[in-house]
């Protein structure tokens, strides 16, 4: 009996240390296929950037849109679009015969677009609430994937861009805007950027400094099929300079 309890015991503190170690089961199922991130990821603490009456005060949305080739009946996605600043204005901008697709991980954050969503009467309005490495946009659907101000809190990269890589359609751009600088201070570095992209078979089309809407614009383009995840060789973040 108490070879049998010492032999439980020993087995009970063998798990307990195998859930402690490092990096231990702390990834999602669909993440643990891709390989980590090698930065630092910053935390989420606002839903805004900045408020909406300061940014259209730059027409930062306008320029931003015009800069992506936004027109009257395409369908785009708003990926981490908190309190709906481009949802509205893309919405506006692609009309009745377009659409858009408002995805955030916060649940709280999707009742609060959906409520705006209904108050304000966006008709071509949709809301959808993703996980961290798969915003869960259905295939081939999107003329551009916006993702303002909030590629730096994204702690999957890799798994995230092969999940959101079917979405687009064959001629379709992901816009992504955020600052120049490190992951830490909420920022991209472009270099590092460029590099996590191109690893998902993604080609960076134009960069462009837009300072008025809080660092650069860059547009990208699917040119190769998704790889392998156990191919993917992740960026260094000295990759940043």
């Amino acid at each position: 009996m108490k070879r049998a309890a010492l032999g439980g015991a020993l087995l009970f503190l063998l798990a307990a240390c195998d859930m402690l170690s490092p990096g231990k089961d702390d990834r999602s199922p669909a993440a643990r296929p891709f390989p980590r991130a090698d930065r630092p990821v910053a935390p989420i603490v606002s839903t805004r950037w900045s408020s909406e009456e300061a940014r259209d005060r730059v027409r930062e949305a306008d320029d931003i849109m015009n800069r992506a080739g936004i027109e009257p009946g395409m369908t785009i996605a708003d990926i981490g679009a908190g309190e709906g600043y481009y949802t509205v204005r893309l919405a506006k901008r692609v009309g009745a015969r377009g659409r858009v697709l408002a995805e955030d991980i916060m649940p709280e954050v999707i009742e609060a677009l959906s409520r705006r969503i209904t108050r304000e009467d966006w008709r071509n309005v949709s809301v959808k609430l993703g996980a961290p490495e798969d915003p869960r946009l259905p295939e081939n659907s999107f003329d551009r994937i916006f993702m303002v101000h909030m590629y730096h809190e994204i702690a999957e990269p890799y798994a995230f861009l092969w999940h959101i890589s079917p979405a687009l359609k064959p001629d379709g751009e992901i816009i992504v805007v955020d600052a120049n600088r490190p992951t830490e201070q909420h920022g991209t570095p472009p270099r590092l950027l460029s590099c996590e992209f191109a690893a998902m078979g993604f080609r960076l089309e134009e960069l462009i400094p837009k300072p008025t809407a809080g660092g650069y614009l860059a547009r990208f383009k699917r040119i190769a099929a998704r790889p392998d995840p156990a191919s993917i060789v992740p960026c260094t973040y000295q990759v940043q300079g």
